[in-house]
């Protein structure tokens, strides 16, 4: 019983974090527009320095790349789990995590990737309505009053063990949303100190 868990987390493992590697702003900002997001702004390979760097017509494909690679994460997860041990809860949150791992720390990438915001928005989702519904909600409510995507970010990686925690009442499960939405808050500490000193950029829209 015990390899069987050794061999489907490492499979999950394994395969999530290099899905999760394949960070889109990063391979459309320096393949394809010959201009490297991380030279620009934040100097982050997040969602939000590449829509302000690129603007909005050139980040939805970003978008969509970036949720299918954590949704192909945690439905692999899901499966393996499920297969080798019959736990296909654990398997869905340790695919979506290493695919936030990957996009943070992505290998091919000097290990200078995004903040793993949409990828940690997706994994809510799959954890079920009510999860997605107090995450996602704190984050458009903050972002609405204040414009700052991170602090959206922010509220909604803290909320996500709590909600998940509340709702499934299983400490593994709590632990391991836990270390997501830390990895979350740990990546946007420089954006923690520039909130605190009032020196955060709002978000400005696009015409």
């Amino acid at each position: 019983m015990v390899w069987n868990y050794v061999i489907a987390v490492a499979i999950t493992a394994v395969i999530s974090y290099l899905l999760g590697c394949c960070n889109t702003s990063i391979v459309i900002s320096k393949y394809f527009l010959r201009d490297d997001v991380r030279n620009h702004g934040s100097g982050n390979a997040g969602l939000t320095n590449f829509y302000r760097v690129f603007g909005q017509k050139k980040i939805l494909f970003v978008i969509l790349a970036d949720v299918m690679k954590t949704v192909v994460s945690v439905l692999l997860g899901a499966a393996v789990l499920d297969t080798f041990c019959g736990q296909p809860v654990i398997g869905k949150l340790l695919g979506g995590l290493f695919c936030i791992v990957g996009h943070m720390y992505p290998v091919m990438f000097g290990l200078k990737g995004g903040k793993g915001v949409l990828a940690g928005g997706t994994l809510a989702l799959f954890m079920g309505w009510k999860v997605a519904l107090i995450v996602w909600g704190l984050f458009i409510l903050c972002l609405l009053l204040t414009r700052f995507v991170s602090l959206g970010s922010l509220s909604a990686a803290t909320a996500f063990p709590f909600a998940v925690g509340g709702f499934y009442q299983n400490w593994i499960y709590t632990v391991l949303a836990a270390i997501a939405g830390g990895l979350i808050v740990w990546k946007h500490r420089e954006n923690i100190r520039r909130l605190v000193h009032g020196q955060e950029s709002k978000l400005q829209f696009h015409r």
